[in-house]
């Protein structure tokens, strides 16, 4: 189930620029660094290097490594419009995966795309469309969305793939994640609901459903689910996770009996000092203070 010499320089030197940058639209004149990446697919993007000069390429989803920029060149904004300055050496392939430390992008426009003499959409793009409404191809586009923060550009594509095949491996999963990250979770609910009759030895199935009634306030069926999906599963951190969720609740409503219940249960699974172990700390330090939901 799915839940990255010379050349390396280069690549590494516009990762680092990619990531860590962010020049003003002032500064760029023409160039809106505003765009989220994710919101940029299958368009030629620029990246700021300098006040002057920046980095254009195009933006795909390679459907196995996820969200890829594949550089072209460096170029600048000048009077009448925009000027290459260096190109990419042909025989040389400079990819960058990117991920959620990834700065917002300028979508350049046709006229733009025109000016460095670009085609509008690059001929091997069609080797990384291949497939793309197979179910594989759909969930996988599903996931790298999720994986993101982008479950609502993660709906669509796992929607399509769900008519097709319900129950492909990991599929009810990415679309029932997108749907509690979207707080749709009643839809969540149906999903899993079905993909558990399916497979109810699948304790994601169990960790999302108990994520969804949490969320709908619904604390007993949670409690049911979640203790259900500790049970069957083999990883201590999820057990922790699923813990931790229905101790926040019990905070949250100031019922302290259920709270140090669970509170125990994160405890016993959570790694000493991890994330999940210090929110109990914080819970408890925090008693009968005013809460803010």
């Amino acid at each position: 189930m799915m839940k990255h010499g010379l050349r390396r320089f280069v690549t590494l030197l516009i990762l680092g620029l990619i990531t860590y940058s962010g020049f003003s639209q002032s500064e760029t004149n023409t160039l809106k660094y505003d765009t989220k990446y994710y919101e940029a697919v299958d368009r030629w993007v620029a990246f700021p290097k300098t006040d002057s000069t920046f980095f254009y390429g195009f933006l795909y989803i390679d459907n196995s490594a996820g969200f890829t920029f594949d550089y072209s060149g460096d170029a600048k904004i000048i009077d009448n419009g925009l000027k290459v300055v260096s190109e990419r050496t042909e025989t040389i392939s400079q990819k960058v995966r990117l991920d959620i430390k990834t700065k917002d992008v300028a979508i350049l426009s046709n006229e733009q795309v025109s000016s460095l003499q670009l085609p509008a959409i690059p001929d091997w793009l069609a080797t990384y469309k291949m497939g793309s409404d197979s179910v594989d191809f759909l969930k996988n586009l599903g996931y790298h969305y999720n994986h993101v923060g982008a479950s609502h550009l993660a709906l669509e594509p796992l929607k399509e793939a769900y008519e097709k095949e319900p129950h492909y491996k990991g599929l009810e999963f990415e679309l029932a994640y997108a749907y509690n990250a979207l707080k749709q979770y009643e839809k969540a609910i149906v999903v899993l609901d079905k993909a558990i009759e399916n497979d109810p030895d699948e304790y994601y199935f169990y960790r999302e459903l108990g994520f969804a009634y949490r969320y709908l306030d619904q604390l007993d069926k949670a409690e049911t689910i979640y203790k259900k999906g500790i049970s069957i599963s083999d990883n201590d951190f999820e057990k922790s996770e699923m813990a931790v969720n229905m101790a926040q609740a019990y905070f949250l409503l100031q019922n302290r009996e259920k709270f140090d219940e669970w509170a125990k249960i994160t405890r016993k699974y959570a790694e000493k000092g991890s994330r999940y172990d210090q929110f109990i700390d914080v819970f408890e330090e925090k008693w009968g203070q005013e809460i803010k939901n």
